[in-house]
């Protein structure tokens, strides 16, 4: 969280504190008490709003979650997802691509991009 670690949080919190001083402290932090409070029932309310939006349907709001995205493993479900069965074509190029021009293709080469037929 910020960069800052244990030990400099502490003495951070010592400086407010002495700048701030004893009389107005507990007023300040009934301040962020409040804040925190508020953005907490703002974020409620954003997620009750979207459910609200959706339908009623529930959203599994921990899948959500950024820290949990993990390119690897999107790529790697990606990969192995099953396409399921192929399209029964028959044999031949597409659209007006030449026989010839397919045929002469080293395997494992991609045809030709057509931008007409698209």
């Amino acid at each position: 969280m910020f960069g800052i670690n244990g030990g400099e949080l502490i003495i951070l919190l010592l400086v407010v504190a002495l700048v701030v001083g004893p009389e107005r402290l507990p007023g300040y932090a009934e301040q962020l008490a409040g804040w925190v409070r508020q953005a907490r029932d703002a974020a409620r309310d954003a997620r009750r709003r979207v459910d609200d939006e959706l339908g009623g349907t529930d959203v599994d709001w921990e899948a959500l979650d950024p820290r949990r995205y993990d390119p690897r493993r999107i790529v790697r479900d990606a990969l192995l997802d099953d396409p399921g069965p192929r399209s029964a074509r028959p044999p031949g190029p597409a659209g007006p691509v030449a026989a010839a021009s397919v045929a002469t293709l080293a395997p494992g080469t991609p045809a030709p991009f057509d931008d007409e037929a698209t």
